[in-house]
C-alpha cells in the first residue's frame, strides 16, 4: 500500500469517527450546560468556593470570574514552580527560574502550553501532575465556558444574564473532561503510554553509553493535553516520544481526542439556539478549512521537490519513523488547527510550504475547529463579521440567528479579530529590531524570520507548538511571549463576553424575505471566504518575506 493511500485511509477513518461521535457528544454537552440539576459533588464544590449556583451573572460579572480565576491560577502555578525543590516527588529538580516560571504559568493557564524547557529534566512529578495537568483541565473548561456564554447570548432575549461562570466551569470539568480523560488514559496505558511515579531508569544505549530515562504520570497528562487542546508534553520530544505516543493507533487516538470536543460543540450550539442546521453549517465551515489544510500539509510533505525527498517518496526530515510522513503531517495539521501545540514531528524541518500551512492555520485564529470552546466562539465571531459584510452588499441591516448586528456588535467582533494580528506582527517586528530578539536566532534570512513569526503566532493564538532553531529560553522571549499569551487569550475573551451580553439584551427579530439564510452552503462558503481573505490580507506580506520567499528560492 502506498504512503498516499495509507494517509487517505488514516484521515478518512478520523472523519468517520468524528461523524459518529458528533451527535451523541454534542447532545451530551447540551444537557450538561442546559440542565438545572446539580450533582452532589458539584454542590460540595459550590459550598467550598462560596458560590450560589442558581444566581446567574451579567457579562461583566462572568468576565470578572474568568479573569479572577485565571490570575489566581497564574500566581499559584508560578509559586508551585518556584518551590518545587521543597515538594514531594521533586526528583531533586531545582526551582524554576523566575522568567521561565512566569512564562510557563501563563502558558498553561491560557491553554497555550508553550514550553521553553525540557519537561523531563525541569519539572518534578508533583508539579507536572498537580500543577500543569490540573491547568490542562481547567483552562480547557474556561474556553468551553466562554463559548457557552456566547451561545446563550444568541439563544436568549431581553436579558442581561449569561449563566454562572463557576457552575459552567465545574460542570465542564467534572462532567465532560474528567470522565473522557479517565477512560482515555486507561486506553493509552493499554497502548504502551507509561503511568508511574518512578524517578526513571538508567539504560545502556546501542553504542554502549548510558542514558537516564525518566518515568512519571505521563498517560494522565497526555490524554488531557490532547482532549483539552492544550499541547505541551511531559518529555522534550513531546508526542514523538514512545512513552507519550507509543504506536500508530495511539497516534490516531490522540488526533481523534484533539478534534472530538471542538467539532461536537457545533452540535451543542445548534441545540442551544434551537436550530440544529445552524450547528451543521458552522461544523461544515470548520470541516472545509480543516480538510483543505490537512490535505495541503500532507501534499507538501509527500510530494516535495528535491533529490532526496523524491528518492524516498516524501520529506522525511524531522519525522518519527514509527509514524511516517502522512501520520505526522495529519497530526501537525490537526494540532495547529486546534490550538493544541502538541507535536509528533519537527515542524522546523517541514518543507517551507508545509511549515507555512501550519503557520497559516494558526493565523486563521484557531477556528477550524479551533481550541476547546475557543474555536466555536472564534468561528461565531467570524460568522457575525460575515453577515455584516453580506448586509453591506445588499443594503440591509445584518442579522444572525434573529439578532441584529449593529454598530456595537461589529465593534466587539472587529476588536476580537484585530488583537491577534497586532500581537503577532508587533512581537515579530520587536524581535527582529532588538538585539535581545536577534540573539536567539540560529538561522538568518527567510527561515529565521519564519521561526520568529511562528513563535509569536503560536503564542498569540494560544497554540504552543514551535519551530526550532530559535532559542526562546531567555528573559526577553520568556517575557515577550508570555505577554502575547496573556493578551491573546484574555482580551478576546472580554470582547466575546461583551458581544454575548449585547446580543442577550436584544429581542428576537423574525426572519423575512431579506434575511440572509445562515444554514445553507452559500453561507458556509461566505464564512470560509471571509476567514481566509481576512487572514490573507493581514499576514500575506509577512508570509511573503518568510516561508513563501524560502519556498520560491
Amino acid at each position: 500500500m502506498s504512503t498516499t493511500v495509507a494517509g487517505i485511509i488514516f484521515i478518512g477513518s478520523l472523519v468517520l469517527a468524528l461523524a459518529v461521535v458528533y451527535r451523541p457528544l454534542g447532545d451530551y454537552m447540551y444537557r450538561v450546560y442546559s440542565g438545572d440539576r446539580h450533582a452532589r459533588l458539584e454542590r460540595v464544590i459550590y459550598r467550598l468556593i462560596g458560590v450560589k449556583p442558581e444566581a446567574e451573572q451579567t457579562w461583566g460579572a462572568y468576565a470578572r470570574g474568568v479573569l479572577a480565576f485565571s490570575v489566581v491560577g497564574v500566581l499559584l502555578l508560578y509559586g508551585f514552580q518556584r518551590v518545587q525543590d521543597r515538594l514531594l516527588l521533586s526528583l531533586g529538580r531545582d526551582p524554576v527560574k523566575p522568567d521561565q516560571a512566569w512564562n510557563t504559568a501563563v502558558s498553561f493557564v491560557t491553554n497555550t502550553n508553550w514550553q521553553s524547557y525540557s519537561g523531563e529534566s525541569t519539572m518534578g512529578h508533583l508539579v507536572q501532575m498537580a500543577g500543569l495537568a490540573v491547568q490542562n483541565f481547567v483552562s480547557a473548561a474556561v474556553g468551553m465556558c466562554v463559548a457557552i456564554a456566547l451561545v446563550r447570548g444568541f439563544a436568549r432575549g431581553k436579558t442581561d444574564r449569561l449563566g454562572n461562570f463557576w457552575v459552567d466551569l465545574t460542570r465542564g470539568t467534572v462532567r465532560v473532561l474528567l470522565p473522557i480523560a479517565f477512560v482515555g488514559a486507561i486506553v493509552l496505558v493499554a497502548g504502551g503510554v507509561i503511568q508511574n511515579f518512578g524517578d526513571g531508569h538508567t539504560v545502556t544505549t546501542l553504542v554502549g553509553g548510558e542514558q537516564r530515562i525518566t518515568g512519571g504520570p505521563v498517560a494522565s497528562q497526555e490524554v488531557i493535553k490532547e482532549l483539552g487542546t492544550n499541547g505541551g508534553g511531559f518529555y522534550n520530544t513531546n508526542s514523538a516520544h514512545p512513552f507519550e505516543n507509543a504506536s500508530t493507533w495511539t497516534n490516531w487516538l490522540e488526533i481523534f481526542l484533539i478534534l472530538a470536543i471542538p467539532f461536537a460543540l457545533c452540535r451543542t450550539f445548534g441545540r442551544m439556539v434551537g436550530q440544529n442546521r445552524q450547528g451543521h453549517a458552522i461544523a461544515a465551515v470548520m470541516a472545509t478549512i480543516a480538510i483543505v489544510s490537512i490535505a495541503l500539509v500532507n501534499a507538501f510533505q509527500l510530494m516535495h521537490h528535491g533529490t532526496v525527498p523524491t528518492a524516498v517518496g516524501a520529506s522525511m526530515e524531522g519525522v518519527e519513523t514509527r509514524f511516517g510522513v502522512a501520520n505526522s503531517a495529519t497530526f501537525a495539521g490537526a494540532t495547529t488547527l486546534t490550538s493544541t501545540g502538541a507535536v509528533n514531528s519537527f515542524h522546523d524541518s517541514y518543507t517551507s510550504l508545509g511549515g507555512m500551512v501550519t503557520m497559516f492555520t494558526m493565523m486563521l485564529g484557531e477556528v477550524a475547529p479551533g481550541g476547546v470552546g475557543a474555536g466555536l466562539y472564534g468561528m461565531l465571531v467570524l460568522a457575525v463579521i460575515t453577515v455584516f459584510v453580506a448586509g453591506l452588499m445588499v443594503g440591509r441591516t445584518p442579522e444572525y440567528l434573529g439578532k441584529k448586528i449593529g454598530t456595537r456588535e461589529i465593534k466587539f467582533a472587529a476588536m476580537y479579530f484585530l488583537i491577534t494580528p497586532i500581537l503577532v506582527l508587533t512581537g515579530t517586528a520587536a524581535a527582529i529590531a532588538t538585539e535581545s530578539g536577534r540573539a536567539g536566532m540560529l538561522n538568518g534570512g527567510a527561515h529565521g524570520l519564519s521561526e520568529i513569526m511562528y513563535a509569536f503566532t503560536s503564542a498569540s493564538n494560544n497554540n504552543g507548538s514551535a519551530f526550532a532553531g530559535l532559542t526562546v529560553n531567555t528573559v526577553w522571549y520568556d517575557t515577550a511571549l508570555g505577554l502575547c499569551m496573556a493578551f491573546g487569550r484574555f482580551l478576546p475573551i472580554v470582547f466575546v463576553l461583551a458581544l454575548a451580553g449585547s446580543l442577550a439584551r436584544q429581542g428576537r427579530t423574525p426572519a423575512s424575505e431579506g434575511t440572509l439564510p445562515t444554514h445553507r452552503p452559500q453561507f458556509v462558503g461566505l464564512v470560509v471566504g471571509v476567514t481566509v481573505v481576512l487572514v490573507a490580507l493581514t499576514f500575506l506580506p509577512a508570509l511573503a518575506l518568510g516561508p513563501l520567499a524560502e519556498g520560491i528560492h
